[in-house]
């Protein structure tokens, strides 16, 4: 057994990787941290935003939007003649449209039948699901228009028959959104769309502007603080899917892995920005340094390798005695996407309790998640894999019961119900069973 210990790769003399051995599980709580600001540290200019939307609408975004996507916008609005303009290659826009197959598909499987019962004789109940009627999507634009995350979205919503799409993304220097994601939110019928991103998107959707509609829920990844937005839109009565933020990516390899195949997947998340976290787990001390070697290899060539070397630095390779271990330390870090390449790969099916979407054997990329496998990329990060799902179609729905019960019903029941509401102290509970049940009684004297 190789004793605990740590140390670093450097990648361009500058970055650092750390590499840990068999670390004892006494630490893993500290090192399986997050890069991530506190909620306090970045809830102060988040309340501030909020609070001047709240008052000055459309003036405090477009204020917003000045400094800190650096454009003064004539229109909050995207046109129609802007929609329409928007053109990408043809061989695009048949990806565009095989992912957003594959994604129709794998969400319309997720579609639901009324579920109806009679528990007893006269009591009849049932349930039923109801589309959430406005719904915000955020689209994170900046360094990387994430065009992939409408087709996650607005597919699912419009399955769902949320009646208002309310899409809002940052626009570029120019005050222009990329073509790209005009393209594909006009291929899913999304037209409601607005230049805004970041705190004023979020509190915008939340409140409502003379421009921007108010929503009911708001969907959509975005950086930490994206991720505190939405969270402080549930204090004034707005739903979110989750709190998700920066990308994260576990992967599992053992000496049956391709190292390549593992840097790249481990590169493929680091690229997504600064504050990403990508963490190998194995068993393999080969392996381990094979996929140093091709991290710093592949580096190289990533047109975004500046913000892939801020990545690295707050990532991890980890070594560990046995599949066992790995598998307690990944269920405590609760990865959003965790990759798994073992000869033993059932055993991690069958026992990963805490994660948001699972990707396995050697020719399961995490890209294929994030873009076109028909799997929804809009997961939960920061360890809210433990309690949280990804998005899906019931994301978008709400789920209504309903019951009717008789009169034959109500005499069944009744007298089990003005007891437990008796033993409650809750006599206008048992009072409207028992004016009831007294109406049948006399109906029931009255015809002998």
């Amino acid at each position: 057994m190789e004793r605990a210990s740590s140390r670093n790769l450097l990648i361009n003399d500058k970055i650092k990787m750390n590499t840990l051995l068999n670390p004892k599980q006494s630490t893993w709580c500290k090192i399986l941290q997050r890069p991530t600001k506190t909620v306090e540290e970045i809830e102060a200019t988040v309340s501030e935003i909020f609070a001047e939307v709240e008052k000055k609408g459309d003036k405090a975004v477009a204020k917003y939007t000045r400094l800190f996507d650096g454009v003064r916008l004539n229109a909050l609005r995207v046109s129609e003649a802007e929609l329409n303009a928007a053109e990408i290659a043809s061989e695009l826009k048949e990806a565009i449209q095989l992912a957003k197959s594959n994604i129709e598909t794998f969400h319309r499987a997720q579609i639901t039948e009324k579920i109806s019962i009679d528990p007893m004789p006269g009591v009849q109940c049932w349930q039923e699901k109801r589309p959430i009627q406005k719904v915000g999507l955020y689209i994170p634009g900046g360094t990387a228009p994430l065009f992939s995350t409408i087709l996650m979205l607005a597919v699912p919503a419009t399955l769902a028959g949320c009646k208002e799409i309310v899409l809002c993304t940052p626009p570029d220097k120019n005050g222009a959104i990329d073509s790209a994601i005009l393209y594909t939110a006009k291929l899913c019928g999304v037209t409601n769309i607005f230049k805004v991103g970041g705190i004023q998107a979020i509190a915008a959707m939340t409140f409502g502007t003379n421009t921007i509609p108010q929503v009911y829920k708001i969907f959509g990844p975005g950086n930490q603080f994206v991720t505190v937005a939405k969270q402080l839109a549930t204090k004034y009565g707005v739903a979110i899917d989750m709190p998700a933020g920066p990308s994260e990516l576990l992967v599992f390899a053992d000496e049956t892995a391709n190292a390549s195949f593992v840097a790249s997947d481990l590169l493929s998340q680091a690229e997504h920005g600064a504050d990403s976290q990508v963490l190998l787990v194995t068993t393999s001390k080969n392996v381990l340094d094979a996929v140093k070697a091709e991290i710093e290899s592949q580096l190289k060539a990533l047109p975004r390798k500046e913000i892939a070397k801020a990545a690295i630095e707050n990532s991890k390779l980890i070594l560990v005695e046995s599949d066992e271990t790995a598998l307690q330390l990944i269920n405590q870090y609760a990865p959003e996407h965790f990759i798994v390449v073992s000869k033993n790969e059932d055993y991690f099916i069958e026992n990963i309790q805490n994660a948001g979407s699972v990707f396995i054997g050697t020719y399961t990329p995490e890209s294929a998640g994030d873009y076109a496998s028909g799997t929804n990329h809009t997961l939960p990060t920061n360890g809210y894999a433990r309690q949280y799902s990804g998005v899906n179609l019931d994301s978008f729905l709400k789920s209504m019961t309903f019951q009717k019960i008789s009169s034959t019903g109500i005499q069944k029941i009744g007298p089990a119900i003005e007891l437990m509401a008796e033993a409650e102290g809750l006599q206008a509970h048992k009072n409207a069973v028992t004016l009831r049940l007294e109406k049948l009684e006399n109906e029931t004297k009255n015809l002998k």
